[in-house]
């Protein structure tokens, strides 16, 4: 696929994905914050089953606007390397991500919100290159690191009301993510093998 066809590919993937986060929001609000519930609460097995739809869910339009542009932008540098790869990583940080939430977060608490997915593309981008050996995704990497490196401290808990859980484990879905969809590793295991 030549590269104006993926950047078309990348971009039209995000700004749907931000659109449905917006609509589902807007919904929520005409509801009296119905979709809420579909936060995750921990260790409760039926909230197994909220895992994925938390990571579409907000709790105010503040809250999604904070996790808007990064979200448009991280998710676009990762995209570009194909949708079909991207849906992949994707799909492993919101796992990753909401799986930790429902084993570690606080007691009748309830989280939800795209920010785990955030933290899991800004590993996924910062490693992303060294994985694949491709010096133009290192390269995105330390551009991510310098205008988004401060996101760090999210994965820590100094803010009250802010699930560093979600943050952490959505960082190490990220790198997970870099790992299970490497290019190199493809290569690898689809080369033809020869003896001695």
């Amino acid at each position: 696929m030549a590269y104006a066809s993926k950047t078309k590919a990348a971009a039209g993937l995000m700004l749907m994905w931000i659109g449905l986060l917006w609509f589902l929001e807007i919904l929520d609000q005409a509801s009296g914050n119905a979709l809420d519930g579909y936060g995750i609460e921990p260790r409760r097995l039926s909230e197994l089953f909220d895992v994925v739809p938390a990571a579409f869910i907000h709790f105010g339009f503040g809250h999604l606007m904070g996790n808007t542009v990064p979200l448009l932008v991280l998710g676009f540098l990762a995209a570009l390397r194909g949708v079909g790869r991207f849906i992949q990583v994707a799909f492993t940080i919101i796992l990753v991500s909401g799986l930790g939430v429902w084993l570690i977060a606080p007691e009748n608490s309830n989280t939800a919100g795209a920010s785990g997915v955030v933290f899991g593309l800004f590993g996924y981008l910062l490693i992303r290159g060294f994985v694949d050996r491709r010096l133009s995704d290192i390269a995105i990497g330390v551009l991510v690191a310098v205008f988004y490196g401060s996101i760090l401290w999210g994965v820590l808990p100094t803010q009250a009301g802010v699930s560093w859980q979600a943050h952490l484990f959505g960082l190490i879905g990220g790198v997970i993510a870099a790992f299970t969809t490497s290019v190199s590793r493809r290569e690898i295991r689809t080369a033809p093998t020869t003896g001695y």
